[in-house]
């Protein structure tokens, strides 16, 4: 037998009556539902700005191929910042970015930036002995980012900050370095961060 599937047209094949047409009209809809809702998300995930959807393009600016990364400047009173933050900065951009790194005399952008200051802050202590139980260690620059080619200043923050903790004390006994690390490299993904487009 045939009968009218929901856009008019007739379903053939059918040998047991009226359960089936019912059973392939129903299917019928399900399926235009079904192809209607993913061709919905299909235009979500496509959208030029995240405010409408996931964004399908990098959320860097796209008129930039290469940044050059130069040594912050350090003027706190802890050596040896600037060059861990230097290296954490080429492996965040290189790994989170479409732009490679390149010398000044090659790039197209440049950031630089000033390390203000290293602060060493004690947190808690042994009340027996007196030494630090608990210790922070806190980071603050100044940056921007340059077009190196037309000179224009893309973004530039002042007094960015990051911390870090480390436990000097018995048993942990961590090391200065831990906090050092853990700072720069969360500094370098908040530098990294700031250079994505602002939406």
């Amino acid at each position: 037998m045939t009968c009218d599937g929901p856009d008019g047209r007739r379903l053939d094949g059918w040998s047991d009556g009226r359960t089936h047409c019912r059973a392939a009209n129903r299917w019928s809809k399900f399926a235009g539902a079904l192809a209607a809702g993913l061709a919905a998300l299909s235009l979500a995930s496509c959208a030029s700005t995240p405010s409408e959807g996931y964004a399908a393009t990098s959320p860097y600016p796209t008129n930039y191929r290469s940044v050059a990364l130069p040594v912050f400047r350090n003027d706190s009173l802890m050596r040896g910042f600037e060059r861990d933050l230097a290296d954490a900065l080429v492996k965040q951009v290189e790994q989170s970015t479409p732009y490679k790194v390149r010398s000044e005399a090659a790039a197209d952008t440049a950031l630089r930036g000033t390390i203000t200051a290293v602060d060493l802050v004690q947190l808690s202590k042994d009340p027996g002995t007196g030494l630090a139980n608990e210790m922070m260690v806190r980071m603050r620059i100044d940056f921007e980012w340059t077009d190196l080619r037309t000179g224009e200043r893309i973004v530039a923050k002042s007094g960015v900050e990051s911390s870090a903790l480390f436990v000097p004390s018995y048993p942990a006994r961590e090391p200065l370095e831990l906090g050092r690390f853990v700072a720069v490299e969360q500094l370098a993904r908040d530098l990294v961060a700031a250079m994505q487009s602002s939406w």
